[in-house]
């Protein structure tokens, strides 16, 4: 080989061994301050965040529910679909690690001069033919880190899609929960509606007979027949209710709107453990919070990509193949042609084009940390909510039992006074007025504790976002970017 040639092959083996040089700051997890307990965590809490904690409420038409949500749910689907579109263009990125290789093919009849003027040339063919086959090569050496730190942004990109996605898992789960769970208490609302409505309906018969008879007056059929009327108000409202909860939830687990079937009552239900956990896991337990530090990554690396753009670019090109103006001696050793070259090519001025790069990604990634750290405050405060509702309804729940209790004890010993003359029937209907209302909001209180549970899951995340992920059937997790290296030169 000639001397330049071996000067040039040496040149490029040098350039290929300082290819390991990236620009841009490394990725370190900021410090994060975090309260070392929770306020409103209960002393007794269970290690339940890595379990199918739904499945605690004993209720098989809950469980199965979320199982057809899990396979059948549109924005899963649409959420794995973006995971795809940025597993696409990971790949895409990484393909700039190795040469690009192609093929061509040409073949041309041209006539340069006039026929008389060719006569006057001995072997000077006109027109002439041309024919070529070949082969090609490029390739950008990764000397200041460009690619490695675009690769390494599109990687976390496909993590942070993929945390998106887990995200939608964690709150399809706790909807499709809530909901079944806001159905029941509707459900329970209507039974006491109609229920109320009987008793009242009773006592407006009763009432007409006696008036009838000229034992009551008139006012008292009128009283009984307005109690009869305001419980037969809420039913109609109670069932458009139901219809709206049964649609919306029907969508949710992926079917046309319809009627959803029913377990267990809601005083039936068991009530799920409050699970532990320290403040500082929740960083790695919130899909919110892993893709927040993934778009972080991201950004981060982008500053390296952009600082690249300020030193030359240095790439290689080759070729190799066969010419002939015969198309019979096209592949014979005389035909074969070759040529390799390198070439630099660098800005001088760019009149803040590149700064300008720079200076967006720099500013990207300063927004890229801040949305992470508000949005691990926001996950501190979430839980702290979601403990405290839970907290409070118990006892909200145990005071209006009480109340309920209480209530349908003074509704009987005002219709026994009432009965026995002691009384007037304005006594009764204060009284029933008062435990009508009171069971509806029992009713709608024990929905809403079960519902606290389910916001406290849905808080704290946990390793149940992973086995609900199971049972989604979709696409495995991207592997990490360490499963992919970029070429060792």
């Amino acid at each position: 080989m000639p001397m330049n040639g071996t000067a040039f092959v040496a040149g490029l083996g040098l350039v290929a061994l300082l290819a390991g040089c990236t620009l841009g700051p490394d990725y370190r997890r900021p410090a994060v301050t975090a309260p070392a307990a929770y306020q409103y965590e209960p002393k007794q809490a269970a290690a339940t965040a890595d379990t199918l904690w739904w499945q605690q409420f004993g209720d098989p038409v809950l469980d199965a529910l979320i199982d057809e949500a899990l396979a059948h749910n549109t924005n899963i689907q649409i959420a794995a679909a973006n995971v795809a579109q940025a597993a696409a263009v990971l790949t895409q990125t990484r393909s700039q690690f190795f040469p690009t290789v192609g093929y061509s093919a040409s073949a041309e009849r041209q006539r340069s001069v006039e026929p008389a003027f060719a006569a006057q040339l001995p072997n000077y063919p006109n027109p002439a033919n041309a024919f070529g086959v070949g082969l090609s090569a490029s390739w950008e050496i990764d000397l200041w880190g460009r690619i490695r730190r675009q690769s390494e942004a599109a990687d976390a990109n496909v993590l942070a899609t993929d945390e998106a996605r887990r995200g939608v898992i964690l709150s399809l789960v706790a909807q499709v929960a809530n909901s079944y769970l806001q159905l029941r208490g509707l459900d329970a609302q209507l039974v006491v509606a109609k229920q109320t409505q009987g008793v009242y309906k009773e006592s407006v018969d009763l009432f007409t007979l006696q008036f009838q008879y000229g034992q009551v007056s008139q006012m008292n059929v009128a009283q009984a027949q307005s109690q009869y009327e305001s419980a037969s108000a809420q039913i109609p409202l109670l069932e458009s209710q139901i219809a709206q909860a049964q649609n919306a939830l029907a969508v949710l687990i992926g079917r046309d709107p319809g009627p959803i079937g029913r377990g267990k009552a809601l005083d039936e239900l068991q009530l799920p453990a409050v699970p532990a956990g320290l403040p500082s896991q929740l960083l790695e337990r919130r899909p919110d919070l892993l893709q927040a530090e993934q778009q972080l990554i991201a950004a981060n690396a982008q500053i390296g990509a952009a600082k690249a753009l300020y030193f030359p670019t240095i790439s290689l090109t080759g070729a190799f193949g066969t010419a002939s103006a015969d198309l019979s001696n096209l592949f014979t050793g005389p035909a074969r042609v070759w040529s390799y070259a390198g070439s630099v090519v660098g800005p001088i001025f760019s009149f803040g084009a590149i700064s300008g790069q720079v200076a967006q990604a720099e500013a990207g990634q300063q927004a890229a940390l801040l949305n992470y750290r508000q949005s691990i405050r926001n996950a501190f405060a979430d839980v702290d909510n979601a403990l405290v509702a839970n907290q409070k309804l118990q006892q909200q729940l145990d005071a209006q039992t009480k109340l309920v209790a209480a209530l349908k004890q003074y509704t009987e010993l005002a219709n026994l006074q009432f009965q026995g003359g002691y009384t007037s029937y304005s006594t009764v209907l204060q009284a029933e007025q008062s435990l009508f209302p009171a069971e509806l909001n029992l009713a709608s209180i024990r929905a809403q504790m079960y519902a606290s549970a389910v916001n406290i899951y849905l808080a704290m995340g946990g390793g149940w976002v992973t086995l609900a992920d199971q049972r989604t059937g979709g696409t495995p997790r991207p592997p990490p970017a360490s499963a992919w290296p970029p070429p060792v030169f």
